[in-house]
């Protein structure tokens, strides 16, 4: 006669999920498997047992534990298992989605229309089981160039509910309070620590901004755990960035990509400016109330009250400050070169379309293509990028701006804590860095990491030349 097996949570349990769990996509969320030996034994994926759960841990009552999720001076680990079966659903999404080596989607370079497929697995960490959490990977060009190239250390987006509709054990499951967070894989940085030490510069100069740590992840997807290498693990600004940053979290949250999303003239569409929250709410009036202030005719003509327009709908405050920050550690694959990789949230308190810096692994280098942009912005369009042209047209915002470039590098950016900065990172990471495998990796040698921490060094100290020289000129 056939029975139920339940898992448990220990390690043995999880590696029964692998080796039993067959046939299983996206869709297929309640799969049953049949063994044939002397008796028949049916696997229910719906029916398990959250016996790790606790509150602190597991539940959306608590509040989120940065301290535990996003130590500054601890590389911790983090694994996920996920069956066989699911692994192979997940490569073939990939494999669908990057299929052409010619770009799709809107500007930005995009290169799929689609994010990959979620699919369920469990993660582990510090001795503790999280169930049927929703996991696939994520990126944008750094994704497809990364799976192209047949490197398989690949970023991955886990959300702790995605599957509570099919697994009501699982309902409003969270991770030390977080629903959903980023494991970024450091794609093009061989020092692994810009999209770590950004972020720490964006929010200590007083902005909103992600958490981030550093964890080796660890991946089962049927052969027992692969070393996947070193990520830095990122907080999600439509999760708890916006719940704990701004004390009210209703507010439109757009994450722009397109053509629209650089405010020139003429290019606003609702489909550029992609709703994070109240998606079921069809206004975009927030937005196009910047676009007319913005290019309003009093721009020329009568700039007191074109910046008075300006200011009832865009936090110009902030802005000024966030482009001050990003132009100083040099930043190019965002606004001013690049249509995404920015958020921007209607914060409730004032009804200001607020700045969000977001994928910062490509800062702190001149950059690529046309580079970051200089200090000055010359030979920026304003017509391209009229947020940063039209304002540093403006003679007092564009003292703003320079009141806060002279503020970044004197504080947050100057060279010798930076330096040191990067120094105690690097000794935290180098271990786990320099011991990542052939095909799990970017790095061609151990010795390509302290070269990439020097450059950085280096870097910080030609960023102070860079700003004398600008703010003597």
């Amino acid at each position: 006669m056939g029975m139920t097996i339940k898992f448990s949570t220990s390690w043995i349990s999880a590696l029964l999920v692998v080796l039993l769990l067959t046939g299983c996509s996206e869709d297929d969320t309640v799969p049953t498997t049949t063994i044939d030996d002397d008796t028949t034994t049916e696997v229910d994926d719906a029916d398990f047992e959250v016996t790790d759960w606790a509150t602190e841990t597991h539940s959306d009552d608590a509040d989120p534990n940065f301290e535990e999720v996003f130590p500054n001076d601890e590389v911790k680990r983090i694994d996920i298992v996920i069956s066989s079966d699911r692994w192979t659903t997940m490569l073939a999404n990939l494999t669908s989605l990057y299929s052409s080596s010619t770009p799709r989607g809107g500007g930005g370079n995009s290169f799929a229309d689609e994010n990959p497929v979620f699919v369920p697995a469990e993660v582990f960490y510090e001795g503790k089981e999280w169930y049927r959490v929703g996991v696939r990977f994520k990126g944008n060009s750094s994704l497809a160039s990364t799976w192209r190239s047949g490197n398989m250390k690949l970023s991955f987006k886990l959300d702790f509910d995605e599957f509570e509709d099919d697994y009501p054990q699982i309902d409003n499951q969270r991770f030390f309070g977080f629903k959903q967070l980023s494991l970024k894989n450091n794609y093009n940085d061989r020092s692994f620590l810009r999209e770590k030490v950004a972020g720490d510069v964006f929010r200590s100069a007083g902005l909103v901004g992600s958490h981030t740590a550093f964890y080796t992840v660890y991946v089962d997807h049927g052969d027992g755990p692969i070393y996947f290498g070193l990520y830095t693990l990122v907080e999600e600004v439509d999760d708890t960035v916006i719940d704990t940053q701004f004390s009210d979290n209703h507010g439109n949250l757009y994450k722009p990509d397109g053509d629209g999303a650089s405010f020139a003239s003429g290019t606003f569409s609702e489909s550029v400016f992609v709703k994070q929250t109240n998606e079921e709410v069809a206004d975009w009036s927030d937005i196009q109330n910047l676009f007319t202030a913005l290019h309003a005719d009093t721009r020329t003509t009568d700039a007191t009250t074109w910046r008075e327009g300006l200011e009832a709908v865009l936090d110009t405050d902030v802005f000024l400050k966030y482009l001050a920050v990003n132009t100083v550690i040099q930043n190019w694959d965002t606004y001013g070169r690049m249509t995404h990789n920015y958020y921007l949230y209607n914060n409730p308190d004032d009804n200001l379309l607020t700045w969000i810096p977001w994928d910062n692994n490509e800062a702190l280098q001149s950059g690529n293509r046309e580079g970051s942009l200089p200090l000055d912005f010359s030979g920026l369009s304003s017509a391209q990028w009229p947020l940063i042209g039209y304002l540093y047209a403006d003679a007092v915002y564009k003292a703003q701006y320079d009141t806060y470039v002279e503020e970044v590098i004197n504080g947050v950016f100057d060279a010798g804590t930076i330096q040191a900065t990067y120094t105690t990172y690097a000794a935290l990471i180098e271990p786990y860095a320099t011991t990542e495998t052939d095909g799990y990796t970017f790095l061609n040698s151990g010795a390509e990491f302290q070269s990439a921490v020097n450059t950085l060094k280096t870097h910080a100290t030609q960023r102070t030349a860079a700003v004398e020289a600008y703010l003597n000129q």
